[in-house]
């Protein structure tokens, strides 16, 4: 797995709900290993823990950079944001990219989508299939469920990093990935994979 080197053939997309914790880790492991990737938000706006369950921090996608979140969360409770590891993820995707991103807003065209939850798949697809087609060009758009904290994103992201090595590896995509991810789901029976084929 350590080993995985990308050639960037394929541009991938992956996507969470804020574009801030599975998008990134998964943006982050995948970006070392020479993928060609982009991550983003398909939520509304930027949603993260905050003092209590109906208490959120909401942010805007596209225009609240990583930076101005960081200090903004450490100036309401460095103390509770450093000990839910909130400044700590904040730290590397400021790193990785300037701000969170909505899919919804971004025009560039990928050879594949990689949603992290149902919920997101759904979004995408669904704004894929409702826009106005202009160039007839295939996107594949696959779900792969990972659970939202921490640890489960770290592990998620290497079994993303294998997906898409797995995908890079097709010498016709089209053609080959649906045994491609029936493989790949035998050996992740757990993580409700979903594919759908959507046209720009």
């Amino acid at each position: 797995m350590m080993n995985i080197r990308s050639d960037g053939k394929i541009r991938f997309a992956v996507s969470c709900s804020s574009n801030m914790n599975r998008s990134m880790e998964a943006h982050f492991f995948l970006q070392k290993r020479g993928f060609n990737v982009q991550s983003f938000g398909s939520g509304n706006y930027v949603k993260l823990p905050g003092p209590s369950v109906d208490k959120p921090n909401i942010y805007e996608f596209d225009s609240t950079t990583y930076e101005h979140i960081l200090q903004d969360l450490k100036q309401k409770d460095s103390k509770l944001y450093t000990q839910n590891g909130l400044l700590n993820m904040l730290d590397r995707n400021r790193r990785i990219k300037k701000c969170p991103q909505k899919f919804q807003n971004y025009k560039e065209k990928f050879c594949v989508i990689i949603c992290l939850e149902e919920r997101v798949y759904d979004q995408i697809v669904d704004f894929l299939q409702t826009r106005e087609s202009t160039t007839g060009e295939s996107v594949h758009v696959i779900n792969f469920d990972i659970q939202d904290n921490h640890e489960e994103a770290t592990i998620g992201a290497l079994h993303v990093v294998e997906l898409c090595k797995k995908l890079e590896d097709c010498e016709d995509l089209d053609n080959e990935i649906d045994e491609a991810l029936s493989e790949f789901e035998a050996n992740n029976p757990e993580r409700n994979l979903l594919h759908t084929i959507c046209f720009y």
